[in-house]
């Protein structure tokens, strides 16, 4: 009986750390739209910069980045979408203060159009 009840509550408890763990997944979803009179170099810059955040901020736990393509026409004239990853509301507020992500700020303002952002905590199925 006392192994049957330890094996439940061994069971119990890693559900519980399991549950954490996933609920520790934050996203931060930017989608940006640049000015006409940036050109395709300057976009790259942009897009560079964004992406070499991951590695120097370390609260940033994955990154990833793609073009819109699609074919709904629904994007309103967003054209990036970066996703990263975070483990906690306090890093992400770490992250939006960090050096690396207040020069990427100063590369992005005079090509930036719109920008569009979206946090939120991921769900498991």
């Amino acid at each position: 009986m006392k192994k049957l009840l330890l094996l439940g509550l061994l069971v119990c408890t890693s559900f519980v750390v399991f549950a954490q763990k996933e609920k520790t997944q934050l996203r931060h979803v930017v989608l940006f739209t640049f000015k006409a009179t940036s050109s395709k170099e300057d976009v790259a810059k942009v897009t560079r910069t964004f992406n070499d955040l991951y590695g120097k901020v370390p609260e940033v736990k994955n990154m990833e980045w793609g073009l819109n393509m699609s074919p709904e026409h629904l994007d309103q004239g967003f054209t990036h979408c970066f996703v990263l990853t975070f483990s906690s509301e306090k890093d992400l507020a770490s992250y939006q203060v960090h050096p690396a992500h207040k020069a990427f700020q100063e590369v992005l303002k005079p090509h930036m159009d719109k920008v569009f952002v979206v946090d939120y905590f991921v769900t498991p199925k």
